[in-house]
């Protein structure tokens, strides 16, 4: 007989366009999809289960978070594909993209994406999809890996701070652009680039305990020099008719938003996401030796919070990522708070539908907002749009059932995700997730017994 799982509620955003309205949803269980919305379906014949959500309760399209790190193979003690995907589904994720580095081997080859696979299978609660990596001689491996399912590439313009993902230069990541002319593939940049004279210069010996000392050796033209190469070859790809889908990850530089602009004004196909750290914290308040709030590019001060916040609002910087990267409690080198020795990395996939709607309350932020940064673009950048990042038939029944206006405080025993060392601990977020759904299946709910469902729903995204 076949079953169905019916959603009843009296607030719902079905897409970043649509309105809160009530809503009936109709999930067919056996594969996983939406078979009907509307104000009153018709009920089919065959076993039906029923979730009604109470008043205070929103249903929303599951969560895309399109950068994180799981590290499995090779660094698990860092990161591994059941925490981290328990963390997204503790927070509203039901797809997450993992990136190809701080993994052993990286996923630069075919083989090696045969490591991932196999490393996931059967430890994955929410679905996965992969980013292939760029690295200096790989370019051979490239079709393949597109032929395979990798949602696109990611390369580094400076040193990753793994010995097995090299950074690559301009004559390489032209050698990627030509492998990828004519797909509907990304390449990705972590847009920091050495400049010469431009960084790491304080006029004084500052205290490597201190925030300013991290700062000032990874100033924002590290960013806007990288930037300015990369739209600069995108626009001439684009110009001589073989255009190649761009992407800057975790833009943390407000000082590149007007070449950003200029360039999407002109039509060069050049995306952005911004983290959800640079959107929280400021500089001025991270205290001596507080190495858990290290990454790369770094935490900028108050005033360059607020311009990309403004770039986000007015669609320059196009959705909103994790860029989840922990590590063990050790390598933060908390002993000593010396920032230039610690690893760089914010641990936080669980956080993210909390951080902006705490902060983006304060400045207008609807929840049509958050489907459109957290569901619609990035699936759209990873080519899931087809069955990602919307409530409507014939997507997957993915959901996200939360209460916006419920407040709870982030404590280490309700942190999912394996290292525990995060900024966030202690803080009091708006917006409590009830319910996270994955493909018509419960695969978080903290009023069941375990949270989570006893065999892992998830699946890797390879089509």
């Amino acid at each position: 007989m076949s079953s169905y799982l019916l959603i009843k509620a009296n607030k719902s955003i079905l897409s970043a366009q649509s309105q809160e309205l009530p809503i009936e949803v109709l999930v067919d269980k056996q594969t996983g999809r939406i078979q009907q919305v509307g104000t009153s379906i018709d009920r089919p014949q065959g076993d039906i289960e029923e979730i009604v959500l109470e008043d205070d309760q929103v249903l929303m399209p599951g969560l895309v978070d399109a950068h994180v790190h799981l590290n499995e193979p090779g660094r698990t003690a860092w990161e591994g594909f059941e925490t981290g995907t328990k963390a997204a589904a503790a927070g509203g994720i039901t797809t997450v993209i993992d990136m190809p580095l701080n993994a052993i081997p990286p996923t630069t080859t075919p083989e090696n994406l045969d490591a991932k696979l196999a490393a996931a299978k059967g430890q994955l609660h929410v679905d996965v999809g992969f980013w292939g990596g760029v690295i200096p001689d790989n370019s051979q491996h490239l079709p393949e890996l597109m032929r395979r399912g990798v949602r696109g590439f990611k390369c580094f313009l400076i040193e990753s701070g793994v010995d097995e993902f090299p950074c690559v230069n301009e004559d390489q990541v032209r050698l990627a652009m030509d492998q990828m002319i004519g797909s509907d593939k990304v390449l990705l940049f972590h847009a920091e680039m050495d400049c010469g004279s431009c960084g790491g210069h304080s006029k004084k010996e500052l205290d490597p305990r201190t925030y300013e000392s991290f700062l000032q050796s990874r100033p924002q033209a590290l960013e806007t020099t990288a930037i300015d190469m990369i739209i600069r070859l995108t626009r001439e790809y684009k110009e001589k008719g073989t255009p190649v889908k761009t992407h800057i990850v975790h833009l943390s530089a407000a000082d590149a938003l007007p070449a950003i602009r200029a360039a999407k004004k002109d039509g060069v196909p050049l995306t952005v996401e911004t983290c959800f750290h640079y959107l929280n914290f400021v500089s001025e308040k991270i205290e001596d030796g507080a190495t858990h709030f290290k990454c790369c590019p770094p935490i900028r001060e108050a005033d360059n919070r607020e311009l990309l916040w403004g770039a986000l609002l007015d669609g320059s910087i196009d959705y909103v990522v994790s860029d989840h990267s922990p590590c063990t409690a050790d390598l933060k080198k908390l002993e000593t708070g010396h920032f230039g020795e610690a690893w760089g990395g914010i641990a936080s996939v669980q956080f993210g539908l909390n951080v902006l709607w705490t902060e983006g309350r304060k400045r207008g932020l609807t929840l049509q907002n958050l489907v459109n940064w957290l569901s619609k673009q990035p699936s759209e950048r990873t080519q899931l749009s087809d069955r990602k990042g919307e409530i409507r038939v014939g997507n997957d029944a993915d959901f996200v059932i939360w209460r916006p206006e419920s407040t709870w405080t982030v404590d280490i025993k309700d942190i999912h995700f394996k290292n525990k060392l995060s900024p966030y601990v202690g803080t009091t977020f708006y917006g409590v997730v009830d319910r996270t759904i994955v493909r018509g299946q419960t695969v978080y709910n903290p009023t069941q017994d375990g949270l989570f469902a006893a065999v892992p729903l998830g699946q890797p995204l390879l089509q």
